[in-house]
């Protein structure tokens, strides 16, 4: 068997030489070398070709964001992000994973069984970002949040799309499927009867443009070994909130539960963009793991300020990094966007990430819906988990509610959605495999008849807006 060349980027000498020796002990793996600044790595990934790079942030002369961008740009390569818990570091981290990079992983803090935990996960993600079929295009991030005008009925024919920038056409869909190392089951071999055609009910005065084809696509080769994961009364609007209630609307509602306690570095609700109204008739759920930082730009900066939705986001992540997940793409989305507190009231064009290590629920309370943060037992190998978030929706039938499974690996979801499809829910969303990272949680969510709709990445914000917008 041939090993995957693996390139690792990390200014300190110790680090190099741990996670050389944390790769090298996997038979799958060689090391093609090494590099100690960003300038460096630009160098070796275009002399070397190496099959996946290590990428540390913080290094001299080029640091790993700038270095990753240049990468992505001129020689697009499977990229793992080497990140530490700062601040700083976790935003640089979700900037990364928006730019291409193919996951992260946080680097040891020294104690013996943390560098086990990070050397299991090392391993695992290598050997997902060099054995999956790549053809997810890298997004190219714009300056501002894109601004869309919504169409229905019969404006569309009258309204013309905004001269834009021409983009390149997407990624042609690869034929061949990739053998379902994911989730464990044989790939299907047509869709289910009732999943509609891959095409986008756009209702935008502009659609999202195409991606931008990266050069990732990778097949696995003979003789090499593909990794798998370790972890897996009808409604007549709502009680009018009480002035405190409307408050945590447009915020956030610090609860006193035993389940979690608030942390003080969660967006303040000045960051909030307008009144959100804590009435509403529809809401989304949306899933997704490795590669969902980057589809998740993708549709929340498609989507309207005016949404007249709640939109509950499940993103497999570690504690911190959620937070600064929900701040970047605050700054890219007309939503506001912030990461969940235990009370919060829901309300329409808030988007609402779950922290890492809590899993997240919709809860009634005295006639609003609010938040519930729980430290329940991980689900699926996950804290949050998807499946934990959908079937918390299925009380509430009164709701109309719209389901999203994007990229991911394993099956984490599915049961939920299917649940939510057997419980009445107006809109089952897949996302289709030529533009997932890894097609895993959608894979398995599609051959267990829970999906109604298989989208390609650029057309699930359309559809959304479709249904929620009737």
């Amino acid at each position: 068997m041939t090993p995957y060349r693996i390139l690792i980027v990390d200014d300190s000498a110790f680090m190099r030489k741990l996670f050389s020796d944390i790769i090298t002990q996997d038979s799958s793996f060689t090391i093609v070398g090494t590099a100690s600044t960003g300038a460096e790595a630009v160098r070796l990934v275009e002399a070397l070709n190496p099959d996946a790079v290590t990428l540390d942030l913080e290094m001299p002369e080029m640091n790993g964001l700038e270095a990753l961008k240049i990468i992505m740009a001129k020689k697009p390569t499977p990229v793992i992000m080497l990140s530490g818990i700062s601040e700083d570091n976790t935003r640089q981290t979700i900037a990364a994973l928006q730019l291409g990079a193919f996951d992260f992983i946080r680097k040891p803090s020294g104690i013996t069984d943390d560098i086990a935990s990070v050397a299991e996960a090392l391993i695992i993600r290598l050997k997902l970002a060099v054995s999956v079929r790549k053809h997810q295009p890298v997004l190219k991030i714009p300056d501002k949040p894109v601004s869309l005008t919504i169409i229905r009925g019969d404006d569309a024919a009258d309204k013309k799309p905004k001269p834009q920038a021409p983009a390149p056409p997407p990624a042609a869909p690869q034929k061949a499927k990739m053998q379902d190392r994911l989730t464990g089951k044989s790939p299907a071999t047509s869709r289910q009867a009732d999943v509609t055609p891959a095409e986008p009910a756009n209702p935008l005065e502009h659609p999202a443009a195409p991606l931008k084809p990266t050069g990732l696509q990778k097949a696995v080769q003979p003789g090499r070994e593909a990794g798998h994961n370790a972890a897996g009364e009808p409604f007549n609007g709502l009680t009018k909130p009480r002035a405190a209630d409307q408050a945590a609307a447009a915020g956030s509602t610090r609860g006193k539960t035993a389940e979690r306690t608030v942390k003080p570095d969660a967006p303040p609700a000045a960051a909030m963009k307008k009144t959100h109204a804590a009435s509403f008739r529809h809401l989304v759920a949306i899933g997704t793991s490795t590669g969902g930082p980057r589809a998740l730009h993708q549709v929340l900066s498609s989507l309207p300020g005016s949404l007249p939705a709640p939109v509950l986001i499940v993103q497999h992540m570690p504690p911190k990094f959620t937070h600064s997940l929900a701040q970047r793409l605050d700054s890219y989305s007309e939503l506001t966007v912030k990461e969940a507190e235990q009370g919060d009231v829901l309300a329409a064009g808030v988007v609402y990430i779950a922290p890492g290590g809590y899993h997240m629920k919709l809860q009634k309370d005295g006639g609003l819906y609010r938040i519930r943060l729980t430290e329940d037992p991980a689900r699926n190998g996950h804290r949050p988990s998807v499946d934990v978030l959908f079937e918390s929706l299925l009380p509430y039938s009164e709701l109309n509610r719209h389901a999203v499974i994007m990229t991911g690996m394993g099956s984490d979801g599915a049961k939920g959605m299917k649940a939510l499809a057997e419980n009445g829910a107006k809109s089952t969303i897949a996302e289709s495999e030529e533009t997932c990272i890894v097609y895993g949680m959608p894979r398995s969510a599609v051959e267990g008849g829970a999906v109604k709709t298989v989208l390609p990445l650029q057309g699930i914000a359309g559809q959304i807006v479709s249904a929620v917008m009737k």
